[in-house]
């Protein structure tokens, strides 16, 4: 092969390692410059200030789409109680009225995350790629359209948290395919009454594959 030629890159997984900031989207394209490849996919989406394993097909693999979105995940990260917000994470706006009373104790916390646990019906985030007639709820909201995407059945295999400070609490959730955390810790904050918001993401596994076997 001669000296500035490019080498072909075989069909197959990468699994990377996602920072905080770009978006799964941006992730593929660094991907397609990075390897001299077109033809790449990822199997999960992550948004932007979630870290964590993404996994990417290359070249043929991306044929293996429908198998691969499937997978379980498992997640950990952090929630706020006291305020919900409307894109349900830190990034969003302060959303319904100020709660001042004094903020649950870690037993209920423990108490009614457990009862998420299990089969349930969860609804989209309204800043959220679901589409509703061909468009993205992100853009109804952004036109301040109010515009509700429609509830769908996923699987909570493992939702277990503890406190980390007056407001604060750590979590692990084991969750199926198309499951938001984001709305999860908004639902927990809306069952607790005070409100919560997502404070950090961070996905530790997809299918079998881990954030051990991923690259930067």
């Amino acid at each position: 092969m001669s000296r500035g030629q490019a080498v072909p890159v075989p069909d197959g997984l990468l699994v990377v390692d996602k920072a905080e900031g770009p978006t799964s989207h941006d992730v593929v394209q660094r991907a397609r410059r990075a390897l001299g490849l077109r033809r790449i996919g990822h199997t999960g989406t992550l948004d932007p200030m979630a870290t964590g394993v993404l996994v990417l097909m290359l070249g043929g693999a991306t044929r293996l789409a429908p198998q691969m979105a499937g997978h379980v995940k498992i997640y950990q990260g952090e929630g706020r109680l006291g305020w919900a917000t409307d894109t349900y994470d830190r990034t969003g706006k302060p959303v319904g009225p100020e709660y001042t009373a004094a903020l649950p104790d870690a037993s209920r916390l423990i108490v009614e995350a457990a009862t998420f646990c299990g089969t349930i019906l969860q609804s989209p985030p309204a800043y959220s790629a679901r589409k509703v007639d061909g468009v993205p709820l992100y853009r109804h909201a952004r036109r301040g359209n109010k515009v509700e995407g429609k509830a769908v059945t996923v699987q909570i295999l493992r939702f277990t948290v503890e406190p980390a400070g007056e407001d604060l609490f750590r979590f692990v959730a084991e969750v199926s395919a198309g499951t938001y955390i984001r709305s999860l810790i908004h639902d927990l904050g809306q069952q607790l009454g005070c409100g919560a918001h997502l404070e950090s993401l961070r996905r530790t596994q997809a299918g079998p594959f881990t954030v051990d076997q991923a690259v930067p």
